[in-house]
This record gives structure tokens, C-alpha cells and sequence, in this order.
């Protein structure tokens, strides 16, 4: 006994095609055949292959939004470690709200390893992803070579400083900081000199400042390149 459907009219088939309705196309010989078997109404036929197209539309969108992202790896909130978070639970079901995005509020994620930041934000993404929004996902490494080698660094620095990465550095500094100069300000030397002192008083106390400690380390490396007159700002360079 054949129970494959009968194929679609030609005219049908074609004009399907040309509309670029390939669910409904896939779909509808069956659907035929269930309708009349089931005594379907009219729109109850044409509801269930509209909705099929619909669901098919989205779920493709989806999928090309997600190729789109370029995350490194999926992470949701679901699969959330709240337990290794200081995020208040407040703060996660705002962020999980998407909420920020229609307000067009920036989120910045900042602490030591291993507390879910890199989890957080890239569940974030996902999730704007599925609620239709176009997301891009870039390391800070990328940002800097988007705005040195293909962009107007002006109208980059223009969009990042009006949210919450505006700041004094970021309205006096950042854009001598593309243009790679930095003779302005507190020098690098200077700067370590007071990390020195606030790290030998912490050891003295037996205090632990990782955080401190790491700052630091970063602006060794910035000295060991040249820069112990630098100003502060050359951190980027180690981004390089």
C-alpha cells in the first residue's frame, strides 16, 4: 500500500517556490490528504500550514542569528551556577529580563576568576539571540583591532562612551590611546611605586590583594616594553 502523498500541483509547487514558502511546500501534500481524511475547515488547513511556516521561519532566523554571534561556545541561564555568582538575584532577573537592552543600558561584568562572568554574559547573549536580537560577540583584543584597522575610532569611541563605560579615561584618553600616544598623565613608574607601597602594607598585615597584585604585573609588562613614562592608559598596548 503507498502512502506517500500525492505531489502538489506543478502551478502550486512553482508559485510555493517562487514565493520562497518552503515549509508550506514540504508540508502541504500531506497536509492535504489529512485535511480531507479529517474534514478540516478551509482555515483550519490554512492556519496549520501558515503556523508551520511561521514556526520554520523563526527557527531558521534563530539559527542565523546564532551563526551570526560567533559565540566561542553555548552557554545559557539555565545551566547558571548561582552559587559561584556575587550577582544578586535581583540583578540576574533583571539582566535575564532583557530589559537593559530595550533601555539601552550597557552591562559590565567585573571580578576574579571562576565566578561565572564569562558564563553570564555569553547566556546573555544566547538569550537575546532567541528573543530575536542580532548580537555580535568580540573579545576586548577584537574591539581594538575593529576600531584600529577598520573603523572610524571616533564614532566607536562615540557609541562606548555614552553608556556605562563612560568615564573620565574614556572622554580624555581614549582616543590618544588609538592614536598609540601616551605621554599624558600619572606614569607607569609612578603608578607602580604606589601598587609597591599598598602591596608590602598588605603584606605586613597578611592581607590578600590579588586583584592589586595583578594590576601590577600588567604594568611590569607595560615597563618591560619602554613605557615606565607612560601614562596609565597604555595598558592597551598589551592587547597588541
Amino acid at each position: 500500500m503507498n502512502t506517500t502523498p500525492p505531489a502538489l500541483p506543478a502551478d502550486l509547487e512553482g508559485g510555493l517556490r517562487r514565493l520562497k514558502l518552503a515549509s508550506m511546500r514540504r508540508l502541504a501534500p500531506e497536509l492535504l490528504v489529512t485535511a480531507k481524511t479529517q474534514r478540516w475547515t478551509p482555515e483550519e488547513f490554512l492556519r496549520t500550514l501558515v503556523e508551520a511556516e511561521i514556526t520554520a521561519r523563526d527557527a531558521s532566523n534563530t539559527h542565523t542569528r546564532r551563526r551570526l554571534a560567533g559565540f566561542p561556545v553555548t552557554k545559557t541561564l539555565d545551566t547558571f551556577d548561582v552559587s559561584v555568582s556575587s550577582i544578586p538575584a535581583a540583578t540576574i532577573n533583571y539582566l535575564a529580563s532583557l530589559e537593559w537592552i530595550r533601555a539601552t543600558e550597557n552591562v559590565c561584568l567585573i571580578g576574579p576568576p571562576g565566578t561565572g562572568k564569562s558564563h553570564m554574559l555569553l547566556a546573555l547573549g544566547e538569550a537575546a539571540v532567541e528573543a530575536g536580537h542580532r548580537v555580535k560577540y568580540f573579545t576586548a583584543a577584537d574591539l581594538v583591532r575593529f576600531g584600529t584597522l577598520s573603523a572610524d575610532m571616533a564614532q566607536v569611541l562615540d557609541v562606548i562612551g555614552k553608556g556605562a563605560a563612560q568615564s573620565w579615561q574614556m572622554d580624555n584618553r581614549a582616543r590618544t590611546m588609538a592614536a598609540d600616544e601616551f605621554e599624558f598623565g600619572f606614569a607607569v613608574e609612578w603608578m607602580r611605586k604606589d601598587l609597591g607601597i599598598v602591596l608590602d602594607e598588605a603584606d605586613r598585615n597578611g592581607a590578600r590583594l590579588p586583584m592589586t597584585a595583578l594590576v601590577d604585573q600588567f604594568y611590569k609588562e607595560v615597563v618591560a616594553q619602554g613605557g615606565d613614562r607612560w601614562d596609565t592608559s597604555s595598558l592597551i598596548r598589551l592587547l597588541n
